[in-house]
């Protein structure tokens, strides 16, 4: 699976999508990620399966949606992406990808 991670390009978005690397080689799980800032969402969605949004920009989260046209879209909620909790946050790729 492709996920495009919509943010405001923090430290914490670099170090959450290590982690979630990390875990999805750890499980088996055929993933990449990139990473965008949210008004660059519409020009970096091309091939992702799903657009996750950090919760420091999830205000912006009905603009996104607007600009990736019927690409499922969710905010990962702050203590998720806080901790780096990769297993809800695959939970929630998952739910968002009707698995």
């Amino acid at each position: 699976m492709k996920v495009l991670l919509v943010c405001a390009a923090g430290m914490s978005t670099s170090i959450l999508m290590k982690k979630l690397e990390k875990y999805a080689e750890e499980q088996g799980i055929e993933f990449s990620i990139s990473a965008t800032g949210w008004a660059n969402a519409k020009d970096a969605c091309g091939g992702v399966d799903c657009v996750l949004m950090g919760p420091q920009v999830a205000y912006q989260k009905a603009n996104v949606e607007a600009m990736v046209g019927g690409i499922p879209v969710a905010v990962i909620p702050p203590q998720d992406y806080g901790m780096g909790n990769c297993k809800s946050i695959f939970d929630l790729i998952d739910e968002l990808l009707g698995k």
